[in-house]
């Protein structure tokens, strides 16, 4: 059995850190990401600066990337403007990211649930015809800060229409870090059926996002993301901290049987570096205490 894990370190791992990173030492992550095996890296967000400043000098970041043969390289775009600055990088893939609920997307994106579906259709089509890969996350899916509960059937109406639309993947994202085992099943296991890949986006902010992603597994999801040392959280989100870490995750995996293609050393240093650059300990619990060989090693 094979899963695809997608590192989102570069791009929603530091959108949140008090320390910024120079656009050099970003693709100095991404490069070691790859070189480490990591499949699938969300490079970069093409994003205004002014409002999430870690981002700046994306197009940069892009051009400091050593292109490894077998990575796609994605990078987040929330509207046309931006779709546009990732076409002129070359990248392979484009993440367009809403929430599920008025109030969160309105704050997050500046506009209403169905402009922003309307928005991810026209991004659909316009990847199609330049021969970009669309992944479209669903954000709030599980519950939203604002709202509260966020009913599945929602959510699964909002995929069928990507799915519709031509999504090449649809993600579903605990972005607050609220959900349990049975919506990733629900969410995971419904959304299948829809006919494209679906993934999860799992946060760990209340101890049950690695719990989420068993579950995503047994339900059939194809890709995970996940951010090496467990950093990460969105800006306008209250109370979203880290994403489950890369490595944490691998090893949860590899333990199952399942083959990612990823090097769990090799994940471990990266995240003893990143820790060295960020000047504080990082969520993730695998990198401080190491692999265990009988188990993954």
């Amino acid at each position: 059995m094979k899963a695809l894990v997608c590192d989102v370190a570069p791009r929603d791992g530091l959108q949140n850190e008090a320390t910024h990173l120079e656009p050099d030492v970003r693709a100095e992550l991404v490069n070691r990401l790859a070189a480490a095996g990591v499949p699938r890296i969300e490079t970069v967000s093409f994003v205004n600066p002014k409002r999430v400043p870690q981002m700046a000098g994306a197009e940069e970041v892009v051009a400091g990337i050593e292109r490894e043969p077998d990575v796609v390289y994605a990078g987040l775009a929330l509207n046309e403007q931006g779709y546009d600055r990732l076409v002129a990088t070359g990248l392979d893939e484009v993440h367009y990211a809403f929430a599920a609920t008025e109030t969160f997307n309105r704050r997050n994106s500046n506009a209403s649930v169905e402009e922003s579906v309307q928005a991810a259709e026209q991004i659909i089509r316009r990847a199609h015809t330049d021969g970009v890969r669309a992944t479209v996350t669903i954000g709030a899916a599980f519950g939203c800060p604002f709202e509260g509960a966020v009913d599945a059937g929602h959510v699964l109406e909002l995929a069928g229409r990507l799915a519709t639309a031509g999504a090449d993947e649809i993600v579903f994202a605990d972005t607050i870090g609220v959900g349990v085992p049975h919506q990733a099943r629900t969410l995971v296991g419904e959304g299948a059926k829809l006919g494209v890949p679906v993934g999860v986006h799992l946060h760990n902010t209340r101890n049950t996002g690695f719990a989420n992603a068993l579950a995503a597994l047994e339900a059939g999801a194809a890709v995970f993301d996940a951010s090496v040392g467990g950093i990460g959280g969105c800006p306008f989100a209250p109370k979203a901290t880290g994403n489950i870490a890369t490595e944490d995750l691998v090893y949860l995996l590899t333990g199952e049987g399942v083959e990612t293609g990823i090097d769990l050393d090799a994940l471990i240093r990266i995240a003893e570096w990143l820790e060295a650059l960020l000047g504080r300990q990082l969520p993730g619990q695998v990198y401080r205490a190491g692999a265990f060989a009988p188990v993954a090693g």
